[in-house]
């Protein structure tokens, strides 16, 4: 299928019924998620995603992306109106949202973020289109040998992802290999600890583990919160048309977090976090007076918003290409395509291209839509706030054991959910990372299967993975990463 076949065939799955529906559906919920803090978007995402199945490739994809999206603008909600940010992407968002909030320009500073993060991301995503061509080229070298060092690229991102001990992120990434191993081991029939249960010969399900990681274990932690998130009445007010007309007059700034978003989204383990940040630095650093920052500047909030959508489409660039998910949101897109069917790499640019261009033409016009409900519907969204944890926690712990158990219809599933649901709450609680786990779950059987077909394929021999350029470049990639740490602090104190 040529590129304008497929996206000419995209256009029109887009605009079908009931595709549009589900745009829609998955940008309302991902706001609805992203607006209170614990759930987020992986979260969100893990829950809806069993409940995916009867959608069919397309629309399931659709509706996942599309709640990501929305998730990073409804992360600004909470965070402009009670100073706690729903995402880790609206953490900067804090610093000039919630002042604002303060100053009586609350529909502003909400206005603002909508307008700064349906532009940037629609920029992001655009950018991404335009460049597929390239990407597809560059996909379309890889073979077994090099998926097979992707993901070990991928595993030794957990040196990165692990925020404290290195240890204690390594031991995450270990158990998380080892819930891979259960089962009938890849291009084999041999059986791996499954001690004698049928229900455990397909192993243990990753999306029943990203449910628990996410769902249930946040559930546990949010049990020790009374009330709701704002206990008080929210002030809402400002002028909406103001906060759009601001933001649309400093076209340059949304440009530039965007495209900053973008970038560190591209890289594997910094995610909309670091973007956040980075943009609103940037956006003091240009400023001729950053002392205006931290008091109810709208640049800041417009910095911040502008980067964590431009983040979505730079995040999908190492997810769709080689397998490798940058974040807990991106992991659970993952997981969405692999359990239906959709592999990473070759087959979303080149069988399935017309798939890939869909959910890129549905996130485009999915940012008209955050625009639209941001500003219309904005003075409804303080509601959100305030919905008592007592509601939140059951509401999820049932739709996360209904989801485990549509997966495959096993018990096991469910089982799954609630002991890693109880694992990740006590990861949290000791600060092990939930990333780093979600990493090897996830990665783990995609270099074990590219590591078999690789030495099938060259008989035995391990030659197979330095005897090409593009290997030994990835090769190179790993040992910088892995080596990084320790180099480094060397080589400061050899040049100081």
């Amino acid at each position: 299928m040529t590129a304008l076949a497929a996206f000419t065939e995209a256009l029109s799955i887009v605009f079908s019924w009931p595709t549009p529906i589900w745009i829609v559906i998955g940008l309302t919920l991902g706001m609805i998620g992203g607006a209170l803090p614990g759930i987020g978007s992986s979260l969100g995402m893990a829950i809806v995603l069993p409940l995916t199945l009867p959608l069919g490739p397309i629309n399931a994809i659709i509706l996942l992306v599309s709640m990501y999206s929305g998730a990073m603008y409804g992360g600004s909600i909470s965070a402009i109106l009670v100073n706690v940010p729903g995402t880790g992407g609206a953490a900067a968002t804090t610093f000039d949202g919630y002042p604002m909030a303060k100053q009586g320009r609350a529909v502003d500073a909400l206005s603002m973020s909508a307008t700064a993060s349906a532009t940037a991301g629609f920029l992001s995503v655009l950018t991404l289109l335009l460049i597929s061509p390239i990407l597809i080229e560059v996909v379309l070298l890889f073979g077994s040998p090099e998926y097979f060092l992707m993901a070990i690229l991928g595993l030794s991102m957990i040196t990165i992802v692990a925020d404290g001990s290195m240890v204690k992120g390594l031991v995450a990434g270990a158990a998380g290999l080892l819930i891979t191993t259960v089962g009938i081991a890849p291009n084999s029939p041999e059986l791996r600890y499954t001690f004698g249960s049928l229900g455990l010969y397909d192993g243990i399900d990753f999306i029943a583990a990203l449910i628990g990681m996410f769902a249930v274990a946040e559930m546990l932690k949010l049990a020790g919160q009374e009330g709701g998130i704002a206990d008080a009445e929210i002030d809402l007010s400002g002028n909406t048309f103001s906060g759009v007309r601001e933001t649309l007059s400093h076209p340059w700034q949304i440009i530039k977090s965007g495209y900053v978003g973008m970038f560190i989204g591209a890289i594997p383990g910094a995610g909309a976090t670091v973007s956040n940040f980075l943009a609103y630095g940037e956006a003091m650093r240009s400023s001729d007076d950053p002392g205006r920052f931290g008091n109810g500047e709208p640049l800041g909030v417009i910095s911040s918003e502008a980067s964590n959508n431009g983040t979505i489409g730079g995040s999908l660039i190492p997810t769709i290409s080689f397998g490798i998910p940058g974040s807990g949101s991106t992991a659970v897109l993952l997981g969405g395509l692999l359990m239906h069917g959709l592999r990473p790499g070759p087959q979303l640019f080149e069988a399935d291209l017309h798939i890939t261009y869909a959910f890129l033409i549905a996130l485009l016009f999915g940012n008209i839509f955050i625009v639209l409900i941001g500003v219309l519907v904005v003075t409804r969204l303080a509601k959100l706030t305030q919905v008592d944890t007592h509601v939140i926690i059951p509401l999820i712990l049932v739709l996360s054991m209904v989801g485990g158990y549509t997966l495959r219809s096993n018990w096991v599933d469910v089982i799954t959910v609630l002991v890693l649901g109880f694992l990740g709450y006590i990861m949290v609680r000791k600060n092990y990372s939930i990333i780093a786990f979600v990493l090897g779950v996830v990665l783990g059987p995609i270099a074990e299967e590219n590591l078999m077909r690789s030495l099938q394929i060259s008989g035995g021999s391990y030659d197979i993975f330095v005897t090409k350029p593009l290997s030994l470049l990835i090769t190179a990639g790993i040992l910088v990463i892995l080596l990084g740490p320790y180099v480094k602090p060397a080589l400061e104190r050899r040049l100081g």
